[in-house]
């Protein structure tokens, strides 16, 4: 029996590949095929196309990209097509996922959507599009079930994987000396992002950073974890052009919660990777730069005060957010050095994070293979 799988990005590449480990144990003979990540593709996925020929973020670079992903979903639509899966399972990346479905489900192909577009923070009116696209919707946070329910779409909150994969005391010390870091060394993570269009916008910004920081703190060191050999050569590019092949830096190719895990502090591009931060309980600034078009876009559909997903959580600013305009060198690096050495914000943060990763921790892998099972019943 045949699954049907896409995932966009590093995020979705993890998500997809627990819920394929939780499905084969429930259901070894199962047979996954469609677009995944490496981590999906050891689970057992056949890619069939590149995940990265789906990594491109902003109205602006999807515009531009858009005839190469038109022509990519409607080959893989047919391809779907002529194999009917007993089920689609769409993992995130609702602009390209969402019309697959709905392609797929007017042709009798049962739709699950795992992750909610963000209806709660941005273009409210696509729950209409999830509606007529999916048969069932997986959530990971809690407050999104009663909005599908409302709108008469069956949800199921599952909770997160990371707050599963996350211990909750994450060992700081363990961990630098596996790297052979210096216990005393002040450390910051840097995470601009897993796509090639996101490190076209946050490499200068982000090594600039690191620079002003270095200069204003001493003994200091930055752990680059970048999700592919391409966004490893763009970082490497940027950091030629800014002259700063001597910064204090180790870049790793993933390994992105261990470098959190090491780190006094964190700069992060927002998305996935921020709630990490928070469950792994480190301070962060929270950052993002887009083209100006698309910002101008974004930000009239913008529902809410918060764009990361730890102060979306907790209906608060727990964390700073510079985004855009905000998001200069000089404001990350004074916010960056603050946050980790501020002893109010490192007193109450661990206990804000805490609660979170209390809140998302619920096995969700296996509760999301527990909803994605009826739906092969019989099959």
């Amino acid at each position: 029996m045949l699954v049907g799988m896409v995932a966009g990005e590093a995020s979705g590449d993890f998500l997809g590949a627990q819920l394929i480990q939780a499905l084969r144990r429930r259901r070894p003979a199962l047979q996954f095929a469609g677009i995944g990540g490496p981590k999906m593709q050891a689970a057992g996925l056949d890619s069939w196309y590149s995940m990265e020929r789906l990594a491109v973020r902003g109205y602006v670079e999807v515009l531009r990209a858009y005839p190469g992903l038109l022509r990519l979903r409607s080959a893989l639509r047919r391809r779907l097509l002529s194999v009917r899966p007993a089920v689609f399972i769409g993992v995130d990346a609702p602009d390209f996922n969402l019309t697959l479905e709905a392609g797929l489900k007017r042709q009798g192909v049962r739709t699950i959507h795992y992750v909610s577009p963000s209806i709660w923070a941005w273009r409210g009116g696509r729950i209409r599009r999830v509606a007529g696209a999916v048969d069932q919707l997986l959530a990971l946070f809690p407050f999104e079930e009663p909005l599908y329910r409302r709108a008469g779409i069956p949800c199921t909150y599952v909770g997160h994987p990371l707050a599963d994969a996350i211990p909750p005391d994450v060992a700081t010390e363990w961990m630098r000396d596996q790297l052979k870091l210096p216990l005393g060394q002040r450390i910051y993570a840097l995470l601009p992002g897993s796509r090639q269009s996101e490190l076209r916008f946050m490499a200068d910004t982000f090594i600039r950073t690191a620079q002003l920081v270095a200069a204003q703190v001493s003994d200091v060191h930055f752990l680059v974890p970048l999700a592919s050999r391409e966004t490893r050569n763009q970082f490497e590019d940027a950091l030629y052009r800014a002259g700063a092949t001597d910064l204090p830096a180790t870049i790793l190719f993933g390994h992105a919660r261990e470098a959190m895990a090491c780190a006094d502090a964190v700069l992060v591009a927002s998305g996935t990777a921020s709630l990490e931060a928070a469950l792994i309980g480190k301070p962060m600034v929270i950052t993002y730069r887009m083209s100006p078009a698309t910002w101008r876009l974004m930000s009239r559909m913008q529902y809410q005060p918060w764009v990361g997903l730890p102060n979306i959580i907790a209906q608060d600013f727990l964390v700073p957010e510079l985004i855009q305009a905000e998001a200069t060198p000089e404001n990350l690096a004074q916010a960056l050095i603050n946050v980790s050495q501020d002893p109010a914000v490192l007193e109450r943060l661990p206990q804000h994070f805490a609660r979170m990763h209390a809140l998302l921790r619920r096995d969700a892998s296996e509760r999301a293979a527990e909803a994605v099972l009826p739906w092969l019943a019989g099959r």
